[in-house]
Order: structure tokens, then C-alpha cells, then sequence
């Protein structure tokens, strides 16, 4: 990966070139919200704080996770407002974190990229640990959600039983291992220039993680329905995991001929029966069927791998989807102009999109493509004019002239559903706040008392409203897996521009 605005690679120049003219000027200030972006992680962090720990009011916490099991689980990311340690978004995070390093890092002056892989190297060093802690299987969540969620605690003070809990091959879950396969993957290739023996070492651990999760299947939903369901069910099942595992372990091994095409010979093998055919039209934490086609539209297209037109066929199926008056049309817009998927959280789907929205369009300008719309040829350019309408409406061009990114702007949210945010922290109040005492906080009506920098919250409904309140968590909450891709798209739109 490059470090500095002159190391983008000569796709992103042709991309960057070729959509020039469908930009205005910048309305904000992307560099500014990347920043705040990547800055979230920080307050999301779990386990030790190492000294350049940027956002002060957090503190060390969890420090005897995994214990109990007589292993090391100290680390990763709390997922979004609450002290849960939930493997399948956290590992969603670091693929999508990864992705967008590896797509638009190039984008970002130095400093920038140094604090997206330092965030990269948080979660992934996270889950090398759950990869390896015990052969043969895989610790995928810490802490009992039922207790944790009857408290309102500071991470550094909570007290609710950490248990962690593991898939094997008796009890199987292939969904959560495809994924934190993926996330090592993907992670090596951020890192296979500048630090390529944690490089190695990441790829090492993706291939045994997806050889387990191929080897033994079956869904954690069912394995581990009472801690992870209903707060994070594999609703989609397990196939997409490991089709989406395959594509990113087939790109991380590219230095590698014999283990690419041992990779995509699994793709070319299983794609059927893992949903090839199989149209999807949300990507999220659970269901990566698109952003896999669009992942695989890139070796297509860039390596004239022809076995994979029908991934093509597939993603412009869902592009097509997404762009109103193209054939296939078929997505919900607020009359504001947001993407509208879901009533809880809708921001991680906008955010999601509006990534593999980016990631298309330059995959489609590094080869002088469209996406087909039935009569229509969607260029690259639309692509990123609708990515742009859902990135600046999250950023305050919206009716309500307000940014849903805590922190950014004159206007955010003052009462996010976040435990950490909502209290006084340790070192403004170093007594410690129980469990029962800390719900003074999640019901008050007062303003945060950290200022949650750079959290994208669940946003507004389908008719551009918003309720600025902490009990209202289908909107108020922030997490990691919708700043992920984000990150991306900031970094699109804050690199240099020729217009």
C-alpha cells in the first residue's frame, strides 16, 4: 500500500479521472470525517490501551477475557453501545475495514492510513488469537449478552460474567469462521507490503480458520443459539461466508499461483451450491452474497478470468438495483434521498452500499465498463454520484440539516446509545458506577458526557425523522461495522480530485 497521495494506483488515477466531471464541489469536508471515522475504533477498543490511545476518556478494560477457558481473548472491539464481544460483526468490521485500506488507502495522506491499519491490526490481532487459542477450533463471542444488556456499565467497570464461548467441530459455525477467514485475508493484503511476516502470518491462520469452517459445517445459530441469537443470527445461512472467505483467501495468496488456483478452483467448484445464482440486494454483517459478485467482478475484470461472468451478471443485478429509472430498479429512497433498507440501523446498509457503490464504479473505469441495466449502461460516474448523495446525507445534506457522525459538523446527535459515551468517564469519576446507578445515564435526557467522535449512528426512519434520544437504540446506536465501509468511501471522496 502506498503512504501518500502519489503511491494511488493507476486504476484509482483512471477512476479518479473518469468521474471528475460528475462531482461538484466538495460540500464537506471528507478528510475532516475520515479522520472522525477512524478515530470511533478507538473508543470501541477492548483490552489493553496502548500509549498512543487517542480518545483519552476510554481506559484499559476486559483485561481477564478469556480466563476462564484458560486463554488469551484480550483485545478486539465492542460492536457498538454495549461490553459484548460478538465474533461475526467484529470480524465483518475488520474485512470491511481491510477493504477499504486496500482499495482507497492510497488516498490518504500518511497519517491517515497509519491510523486505518492500526485499526485493521486491532481487530485482526483479536481474532489470530481466537484462530489459534485452541487447535482445531475457534472462540467466536465473550460475554453473555442476557447479562451484559441488564446493566448500564463503563467497560472499565463492568462486572457481568465473560464468558467466552467457541465453535468446533462438534458444534460447528461455519458463518462466523468464514468470516474471520475473510477478515484474516483480507487483513494480510493490508498488510502484505509493509509488514509481510504478520502478513504471513494472518494468511497462515485464514486458510486453517476457512479449512475448518469448509470441513465442518454447519450454522453458530444453531450451535450457540442462546448467546448469539437474536442479537447477531446467521439469518442467511452459512454458504455466503464461505464463498466470500474463498474470493478474499484466492486475492491474499495472488503471490502464491498454485494456492490462487487452488482457491479458485473451490470457487469454481462450490459457487452453485454456495448461492452464485443467488441474488441478494443488502449487504451486512450477515449476508455478503453482493458484495462477494462485486469482489469477484475485480478478477474478472482485471484478470480476464472468464469462469466468472455470472458473478458480473450478478453484481450489476444489484448496481442495477440501486440506481433509480435503470432497469432492475427495485431500492427504497426517504424523500430526503437516503437508501432505506431496514427500520433498525439503516445506516450500515447505506454505508455498505455506498462503498461497493465506489468499489464498482473503479472496478468498472479500471477497464472502460458499465454496469448492464437491462437497455441501460450505467457508467462508473452514476455509481459515484449516488455513492456522493449517500455519504453528503450522512455528513448533514439531509432535510434536517443535521450530520448522523457524532462529532462532525455544528448539528449531530447529543444522546447516543452507548454506554461508554453516556457516562462520566474514569477519569473525571473514578468511583465506580454499578450496574443499576449507570441506567441514571441511558435515561437521562442530558447531553452525552463524551462526545463520541466520529460514531455513525442507526439514523433516521423511512420519512427522514429523528429522535435524539438513548432509549431509542434502532436509531441511536452507533457501530463498527457501519463506519467500516465508510471509511472507504471517505477516503474516495477525500483523495485528490481533478475538477
Amino acid at each position: 500500500m502506498g503512504s501518500s497521495k502519489a503511491c494511488m494506483s493507476t486504476h484509482l488515477i483512471a477512476v479518479l479521472c473518469l468521474v471528475a466531471g460528475a462531482r461538484s464541489a466538495a460540500a464537506f469536508n471528507y478528510a475532516d470525517a475520515l479522520d472522525k471515522a477512524v478515530l470511533f475504533f478507538e473508543a470501541q477498543r477492548s483490552g489493553k490501551l496502548p500509549p498512543g490511545q487517542r480518545v483519552a476518556w476510554r481506559a484499559d478494560s476486559a483485561l481477564s477475557d478469556g480466563n476462564a477457558s484458560n486463554v488469551d481473548l484480550v483485545g478486539g472491539y465492542y460492536d457498538a453501545g454495549d461490553n459484548v464481544k460478538f465474533g461475526l460483526p467484529m470480524a465483518f468490521t475488520v474485512t470491511m475495514l481491510s477493504w477499504s485500506v486496500v482499495e482507497f488507502g492510497g488516498a490518504m495522506p500518511g497519517g491517515q492510513l497509519a491510523n486505518a491499519e492500526a485499526a485493521v491490526r486491532w481487530g485482526a490481532d483479536y481474532l489470530l488469537k481466537a484462530a489459534t487459542a485452541t487447535p482445531g477450533e475457534l472462540y467466536v463471542q465473550v460475554a453473555d449478552p442476557y447479562q451484559d444488556h441488564r446493566c448500564w456499565e463503563r467497560p472499565e467497570d463492568m462486572d457481568t460474567p465473560r464468558a467466552a464461548y467457541k465453535v468446533t467441530p462438534q458444534s460447528p459455525g461455519s458463518d462466523v469462521a468464514g468470516e474471520t477467514a475473510a477478515a484474516l485475508a483480507a487483513a494480510s493484503v493490508v498488510f502484505r507490503a509493509r509488514d509481510p511476516a504478520y502478513s504471513s502470518k494472518l494468511l497462515r491462520a485464514a486458510r486453517q480458520v476457512f479449512d475448518f469452517a469448509d470441513r465442518y459445517r454447519g450454522s453458530y445459530s444453531n450451535s450457540l443459539s442462546s448467546v448469539v441469537c437474536p442479537f447477531y443470527c446467521s439469518y442467511s445461512g452459512y454458504q455466503d461466508e464461505l464463498l466470500w472467505a474463498a474470493t478474499w483467501l484466492h486475492l491474499a495468496s495472488s503471490p502464491s499461483p498454485s494456492s490462487q488456483g487452488m482457491y479458485m478452483s473451490y470457487i469454481n467448484s462450490n459457487g452453485h451450491n454456495l448461492g452464485a445464482e443467488q441474488d441478494s440486494y443488502t449487504v451486512s454483517w450477515d449476508d455478503k452474497r453482493a458484495a462477494t459478485k462485486v469482489l469477484l467482478s475485480k478478477v474478472l475484470l482485471q484478470n480476464r478470468v472468464e469462469g466468472l461472468r455470472t458473478y458480473k451478471a450478478h453484481a450489476d443485478k444489484y448496481i442495477c438495483s440501486l440506481v433509480p429509472g435503470a432497469g432492475g430498479f427495485q431500492s427504497q429512497y426517504t424523500p430526503g434521498g437516503l437508501l432505506f433498507k431496514e427500520g433498525d440501523s439503516n445506516m450500515e446498509y447505506v454505508t455498505s452500499t455506498a462503498f461497493l457503490l465506489l468499489t464498482y464504479a473503479k472496478y468498472l473505469g479500471s477497464t472502460g465498463g458499465a454496469a448492464s441495466c437491462g437497455s441501460t449502461a450505467v457508467t462508473p460516474s452514476t455509481l459515484v454520484s449516488l455513492a456522493k448523495k449517500q455519504v453528503d446525507y450522512i455528513l448533514g445534506a439531509n432535510p434536517a440539516g443535521m450530520s448522523y457522525m457524532v462529532g462532525f459538523g455544528a448539528r449531530y446527535p447529543r444522546r447516543v446509545h452507548h454506554r461508554g459515551a453516556s457516562m462520566p468517564s474514569v477519569r473525571d469519576h473514578p468511583g465506580r458506577i454499578g450496574c443499576d446507578e449507570g441506567f441514571h445515564y441511558l435515561h437521562s435526557s442530558d447531553p452525552d458526557r463524551n462526545v463520541l467522535v466520529g460514531a455513525v449512528v442507526g439514523g433516521p426512519d423511512q420519512s427522514d425523522s429523528y429522535s435524539d434520544s438513548r432509549d431509542n437504540y434502532a436509531q441511536a446506536e452507533p457501530s463498527t461495522y457501519t463506519n467500516a465501509p465508510l471509511v472507504g468511501a471517505l477516503a474516495f471522496f477525500a483523495g485528490p480530485r481533478t475538477a
